[in-house]
């Protein structure tokens, strides 16, 4: 008997480009209590070191995700969703172009923060092979909550590429063409 597996509806990942802000600010006002600034965006945009990707579905941004590379370590910098499309894995294919890029560019190591009471990105970076390695305290300015700092130690240990891999496959057999 054959697998059902559910589609998820099909995006399309570019780099962000300064004419994706204001569509960016919306949904960083959604996600974060403490949005970036559209400056922000302009001087991230500017910075060699920094990447940034936007997702599309049905012609609208829908997602977006950013990167620090720095050395051999990606930071993640952002990450956020479309109220109204959460669900959908948006956020899981940005982290995974993300984790490609970062394997493109040869780096070693990947880490974040997130939320302590964030658990669906959480249990997504976990589910990538992060690990939780530390606690900043009080790191949130609007609710003085801590942030869990999280780590992919090695990018090209066999057991972190099997399972990327693996769950990069799969999450490509479940988008509709």
């Amino acid at each position: 008997m054959a697998v059902q597996v559910k589609a998820i509806p099909k995006i399309f990942i570019t780099p962000m480009c300064h004419g994706d802000i204001p569509a960016v600010m919306v949904i960083e006002r959604q996600c974060f209590t403490t949005p970036w600034s559209e400056n922000a965006y302009r001087t991230e945009l500017s910075n060699q070191c920094a990447e940034y990707y936007v997702a599309w579905m049905d012609g609208q941004l829908v997602g977006y995700i950013g990167m620090w590379l720095v050395m051999d370590e990606v930071h993640v910098t952002t990450l956020g969703v479309a109220e109204q499309r959460r669900g959908m894995r948006i956020g899981e294919r940005l982290l995974v172009r993300v984790l490609d890029a970062a394997r493109e560019r040869e780096a070693q190591r990947v880490t974040l923060e997130v939320r302590k009471s964030n658990d669906v990105a959480r249990s997504l970076y976990k589910k990538y092979g992060f690990r939780e390695a530390a606690i900043r305290k009080g790191y949130y300015s609007d609710n003085q909550e801590d942030a869990i700092i999280m780590w992919v130690d090695d990018l090209w240990a066999p057991e972190f590429s099997d399972l990327f891999e693996a769950h990069r496959d799969a999450l490509s057999q479940m988008e509709e063409y």
